[in-house]
């Protein structure tokens, strides 16, 4: 069994870098949004199955609508997530690749070319701030978990002190994650179809966002 595991914020707590644009409400849309294109892409994968992980019962039901395993968050960071599925794929898994839910461009296709490396570690940097948007270990404890800003490089890190090899899966699909105002302004430009391009469009965010701009 090989798993894809998706961790997804609590909706009360989601993407306050773009309070200054958007109420909690229409971030909440937007999150759900970008998760539901996530799963699109992640269930698309054969051979793998794909869990999520949260602590917002809205998730989890939108989880199962997709066909994901659902997984109750206990703990409050996404590297307490991380280790939580884990510890549940402990014995029954040879591969668990982790993806984050914020990834508006992403693919079956640019996931799957991401997937098919056979590195022990793989690695997925975020062009924002070097911090990594997917990350698949061969087997899940090959090295620990260290999400975060400038992760990748701790991810390397881990993989060269273990003697693993490394790979690193470059793609703009996977690069672009959805966090600034700035971000909303890329992702409409982008035209891809998809949840969140339609999230986009009837919040009203290209004549919101236009507005702005002129300020």
């Amino acid at each position: 069994m090989q798993v894809l595991a998706v961790p997804v914020k609590s909706l009360e707590r989601t993407k306050s870098r773009l309070a200054k644009v958007l109420s909690l409400p229409e971030r909440a849309t937007l999150t759900l949004a970008m998760a539901e294109d996530v799963l699109d892409a992640c269930t698309a994968q054969p051979s793998w199955e794909t869990w999520v992980i949260s602590r917002d019962e809205a998730v989890l039901e939108v989880a199962a609508r997709h066909g994901a395993r659902p997984i109750p968050e206990a703990g409050r960071s996404l590297n307490e997530a991380v280790r939580q599925v884990e510890s549940l794929v402990t014995g029954r898994t040879s591969t668990l690749a982790v993806v984050l839910a914020d990834l508006p461009l992403l693919t079956p296709t640019a996931l799957a070319i991401a997937l098919a490396s056979d590195a022990r570690v793989t690695a997925a940097p975020a062009a924002s701030d070097g911090g990594t948007n997917l990350l698949v270990r061969r087997p899940p404890s090959a090295i620990p978990p260290r999400f975060g800003p400038a992760s990748l490089a701790r991810h390397r890190s881990a993989a060269r002190r273990a003697r693993v090899s490394f790979h690193e899966a470059r793609s703009a699909e996977l690069a672009f994650d959805l966090d600034r105002p700035e971000d909303l302004m890329r992702a409409l430009a982008e035209n891809r179809p998809g949840r969140t391009l339609t999230a986009c469009r009837e919040l009203g965010l290209p004549d919101r966002l236009q507005s702005r701009s002129e300020r």
